[in-house]
């Protein structure tokens, strides 16, 4: 029996590798990018069309057209569909993305065939149907009604837009307003400009056979089109950053935001910022997590987190607390920022931080479907498969001095936003 009293050896003696994706070619030209690996007969197929928020000529209109896909085909009703694809069972999922519209299937790899013509269905004639339109703009303007209650929601809300402009591509807000302008005739422009051949990528991992690639072609890869408008990027509005308090009466707690602009994962600092915002707040073990929840026992939940875009991305601390503890808690949050620009972090803070990295990584890669997020990421945001192995590279032997240098040059507090909602 082993020693319980004896933590088990950490071993540092292993490789990762990610595993890069085999790329083929439909007829049209789409081109799939296949990882076939695992011991179980499922599959996953996404589709990918860029045609998120840049691409937009009406706020809001990328995300109702992916929504609205699963609602009803031309010639099957949402019901019947919803049916069909249950008796197969598969799963059919549309998660929202600023750049892009996904759309998603898993199945079992029998069934591949039995369902793919439903999904092409789904995906290329949608009904658009004004009664399912207006239910879904009616469900959406009560949903933003009680999320303007919740004051963790409005301060995430806000520093986005502050970070980038309240008519940037990824700082505008939804309002019921904003839903109620949609109307059917946006989505079936929108769907027609973008939903196009030379638009999409298909991104296939799991147990694949030798029937999956024709089905495929057969599917998708007959029809060409060419998407009509190029996207809108433009620069973040340039304003100095400020502290900002909203009032948001009977709240129990009161939501805190501290941000800024950052850069998207081509800068050449992000692999080094990657590890320093770990060590700030990205992990149980974290600075502000030891100190504020643990040691100071202001909430429950502490984080740093660091979210990118096709062409930009931004760094928040977030956190909820007791009323009473607002003041004191944006005082330690300074304190920890102030200490990593002040002190090297220790090597045996560096080394703890350094194995979670590793062994959260290792579990990104565990397996065929994980796998192909990652590889996703990177192909949709134009960033070599490289650049994967230049990030394990750095978290194995970036220094503290390095660190103390980025939180230098980065965490300053006149480049930061404060949002604070509470009573």
């Amino acid at each position: 029996m082993p020693n319980r009293k004896i933590s088990p050896k950490i071993s540092e003696d292993y490789q990762i590798s990610l595993t890069a994706p085999q790329v083929l070619t439909l007829d049209n030209g789409i081109p799939v990018y296949e990882i076939s690996m695992g011991t179980q007969d499922v599959l996953k197929v996404e589709l990918v069309f860029f045609a998120g928020r840049p691409y937009e000529h009406k706020k809001l209109v990328g995300r109702a057209t992916t929504a609205m896909l699963k609602e009803g085909t031309q010639h099957t009703s949402a019901a019947d569909l919803a049916e069909k694809v249950d008796f197969y069972g598969g799963t059919i999922s549309t998660p929202v993305n600023l750049d892009s519209i996904n759309v998603v299937l898993y199945c079992l790899t029998k069934h591949f065939g039995s369902l793919l013509p439903l999904f092409a269905e789904m995906i290329y004639q949608p009904a658009f149907l004004e009664s399912e339109l207006r239910s879904y703009v009616k469900n959406n303007q009560q949903r933003v009604i009680v999320d303007l209650t919740k004051n963790d929601v409005v301060a995430y809300r806000k520093i986005t837009e502050f970070i980038y402009g309240k008519d940037h591509p990824y700082g505008y807000n939804s309002f019921p307003e904003t839903y109620g302008d949609l109307e059917r005739s946006d989505l079936e422009q929108h769907h027609k400009d973008y939903f196009t051949s030379d638009n999409c990528k298909i991104f296939l991992s799991g147990r694949s056979n030798r029937e999956t690639l024709p089905l495929l072609n057969q599917y998708f890869g007959q029809e060409k089109s060419k998407k009509k408008t190029p996207p809108t990027y433009f620069a973040p509005k340039v304003e100095l950053p400020q502290r900002v308090n909203l009032s948001l009466p009977n709240s129990l707690q009161t939501a805190i935001r501290v941000g800024r602009g950052l850069f998207d994962k081509k800068h050449p600092d992000f692999n080094g910022f990657y590890m320093l915002n770990m060590i700030l707040g990205g992990f149980f073990g974290s600075r502000l997590m030891t100190n504020i929840r643990e040691e100071k026992g202001y909430t429950y939940n502490i984080f740093s987190m660091v979210d990118t875009m096709s062409r930009d991305g931004y760094f928040y601390i977030g956190t909820e607390v007791g009323n009473q503890v607002v003041a004191p808690t944006i005082k330690e949050i300074y304190a920890e920022i102030e200490e990593l620009q002040r002190t090297k972090v220790s090597a045996e803070e560096l080394k703890m931080t350094r194995n979670y990295v590793l062994g959260n990584t290792l579990t990104m890669l565990d397996g065929a479907f994980n796998t192909m997020d990652l590889v996703k990421t990177l192909i949709l945001e134009d960033i070599p498969l490289q650049q994967f192995e230049a990030l394990i590279h750095t978290v194995k032997h970036i220094d503290a001095a390095t660190i103390r240098n980025l939180a230098q040059k980065y965490l300053n507090r006149e480049d930061l936003w404060e949002v604070i909602v509470g009573p």
